[in-house]
């Protein structure tokens, strides 16, 4: 049987040398063996043989002739030395106008786009917007670096530009989602970016990017800001979402009761500010008469708000 046949045998052996704890040599032979089912005594064999032998051993490292001072720890983070020039707007346009120029998938492109997204870094809004007038075109495979580029910014002249430029319209429909999932990785938000923002929820064609990526923004906002939910910014953030759910999630229609889950859903993701709706919160959830999605929807909204804000009325004991 074919189990009793053995198809490969291979081995391996090696020799060692071993001096004061340093391998010296090493000589290994390998030997593989193939028996052919077809022609039981015909068999195919190979061997092969190979050796390493120590030269030498340096007896010094790089790290002695390096000054102690100019050794630090750090995270594998990506660093950039930051400019300690004047950055101008004319110097950022003719950087667009190189990139555009610059192969796609170049070294030199990848090099160019992050000096232009740290470069942005240093840009004042006004020097933000005068460079939008002067490089908002398109590259010739129909590419914008500076749409690119500004959600990498994470600057709050860069939020307020992309908010200007949402609110206009100037930008295509793909790109606006791109702008909302960006600020959920802006690592410092500002008041200042989230009330640029704010007025962006009253639209109405704010979409659930708009209500996710804005409430995400106002979360990690408050993970930094203990008393967030004293800023006018953030208070004026909640308030309109407590405006679409009225007193108590009432549903009129279809459309109407997707929305208000894309409310109660936005609630959830604001965390710390959505405190002051725990009432509203507890009526949507606790009415019979609501839709279960809804009440679920309104459950789920507590996940983010502290344990130290009463919620014993959401679920009668």
């Amino acid at each position: 049987s074919q189990s009793e046949q053995q198809i490969l045998s291979s081995q391996l052996e090696c020799v060692q040398s071993i001096q004061d704890g340093v391998l010296e040599e090493a000589k290994c032979t390998e030997s593989n063996r193939v028996t052919l089912f077809s022609h039981k005594s015909s068999r195919a064999e190979t061997q092969t043989q190979s050796a390493l032998k120590l030269l030498q051993v340096e007896t010094k490292t790089l790290y002695n002739n390096v000054d102690s001072e100019d050794l630090y720890e750090t995270n594998i983070l990506f660093e950039r030395e930051e400019t300690k020039r004047e950055v101008t707007g004319g110097e950022v346009t003719e950087l667009v106008w190189k990139l555009c120029l610059a192969h796609g998938t170049s070294y030199e492109t990848a090099d160019l786009f992050m000096t232009l997204v740290f470069e942005l870094r240093h840009l004042s809004l006004e020097a933000l917007r005068a460079l939008w007038q002067r490089s908002s075109f398109k590259c010739r495979d129909n590419w914008q670096p500076l749409i690119d580029a500004l959600p990498s910014c994470a600057t709050e002249a860069c939020v307020v530009l992309m908010k200007d430029l949402i609110a206009s319209g100037e930008v295509e429909e793909d790109k606006v989602e791109y702008f909302f999932w960006s600020f959920a990785f802006i690592p410092k938000p500002t008041s200042g970016m989230i009330e640029s923002l704010a007025p962006l929820l009253k639209s109405p064609r704010a979409s659930q990017s708009c209500f996710l990526g804005v409430t995400a923004l106002v979360h990690r906002f408050c993970s930094a800001h203990r008393s967030c939910d004293g800023v006018p910014a953030v208070q004026s953030v909640m308030r309109t979402l407590g405006k679409f759910l009225g007193g108590n999630c009432t549903v009129q229609d279809p459309e109407h009761l997707s929305k208000i889950q894309l409310v109660l859903k936005a609630i959830g993701n604001a965390g710390l500010a959505a405190a002051s709706l725990t009432p509203v919160l507890s009526s949507c959830a606790s009415l019979k008469s609501h839709p279960m999605e809804i009440r679920l929807a309104a459950v789920q909204a507590f996940r983010r708000i502290p344990c130290s804000v009463r919620v014993s009325d959401l679920l009668p004991e």
